[in-house]
């Protein structure tokens, strides 16, 4: 009789389990209410490292809008390494996540992974920098970096009368948006007749980088008067070179970032153009949960959110990248 026992205990375990495992693969094909994979509802989100404050900005919006919808958030920062975002999401394919939000490490550097992703049935929806490739990814949700710039643009010649020289610090090269703002600046800038560039030179979106070559700059051509930057953190290293040169020199940035808003409000860095970070995070997290509950995408691939311009005007205004108001 023991003996038996023993027998058709581990018997009725199997049997459980078999069920078990038959119930979790079920495709839901019959449209009833089953409980997905618990897999399912983890959404992704790999950014640039979050040391940059813009990044860190969507990181933390889209983690909330997902916790808001009920999904677990696995965040990853890639640090513009493409190999390590490869890496990432391979991480997001053996977790089987429902979907992936990704500010990429690169447009040409990136295609190969989404489309991994994509392969493997997990949509990716991208903010804040594009791909040159569509219909890999679900969404590419962007500022509109060129219309920005043309509003970047325009302030740094009002603040610099129009005339002068000036130098421009750019981005990486690999990341599209550097060269969108660039073209952005020089549509208006090269317009005045009276503004001379006289130096142009890529920080890498760095702080530190940007420090330094704005020194080198400023040794070069004492009489600059304006240096309009690619990013805000590249507006920061300007900024600080030139108050260790005591010069009267008028910098711009673009992003919108808290630190250079507070400059902004007190005289130091004269403008920037603020993307909205939050509300294009909350935007992508949004649409994966639309495409994830109904199987197909509630948008356009790409789309473009207005930059807003800010200076001393509305700076105080600005809180977490969106002007009250606008």
């Amino acid at each position: 009789m023991n003996s038996m026992r023993r027998f058709l205990v581990p018997a009725g375990v199997a049997a459980l389990l078999a069920l078990s495992a038959c119930s979790s693969s079920s495709d839901d094909s019959s449209g009833g209410e089953s409980a997905a994979p618990a897999a399912s509802k983890l959404i992704v989100v790999i950014t640039p490292s979050p040391d940059n404050v813009f990044f860190k900005a969507e990181q933390d919006a889209a983690a909330a809008e997902a916790k808001k919808l009920g999904y677990e958030t696995l965040v990853l920062s890639h640090d513009d390494d493409p190999t390590k975002q490869s890496q990432e999401i391979d991480t997001a394919i053996s977790r089987k996540a429902a979907a992936i939000i990704l500010d990429n490490a690169g447009a040409d550097s990136s295609e190969a992974a989404i489309q991994r992703a994509k392969d493997n049935k997990i949509p990716t929806f991208l903010i804040d920098r594009e791909i040159n490739k569509t219909g890999v990814a679900v969404a590419q949700i962007v500022s509109n970096n060129a219309q920005g710039a043309g509003l970047g643009g325009q302030e740094f010649a009002k603040l610099m009368g129009n005339k002068g020289e000036y130098a421009e610090l750019t981005g990486k090269a690999t990341d599209t948006n550097a060269g969108v703002r660039s073209q952005g600046y020089h549509g208006i800038l090269d317009q005045y007749p009276d503004m001379k560039m006289v130096a142009q030179q890529s920080a890498n979106w760095d702080q530190a980088e940007a420090l330094q070559k704005t020194q080198t700059i400023l040794q070069a051509h004492p009489a600059i008067k304006g240096i309009i930057a690619g990013n805000d953190t590249m507006a920061l290293g300007a900024w600080a070179a030139v108050q260790a040169a005591k010069k009267d020199i008028v910098v711009v940035g673009f992003d919108g970032s808290p630190d250079v808003v507070n400059s902004i409000t007190k005289g130091g860095i004269k403008a920037t153009v603020l993307q909205p970070a939050s509300k294009i995070s909350q935007m992508a997290v949004q649409q994966a949960d639309e495409y994830i509950k109904n199987g197909k995408a509630s948008q356009p691939e790409k789309q473009s959110i207005d930059c807003v311009l800010v200076n001393a005007d509305n700076a105080a205004s600005v809180t977490d990248f969106a002007v009250a108001g606008s």
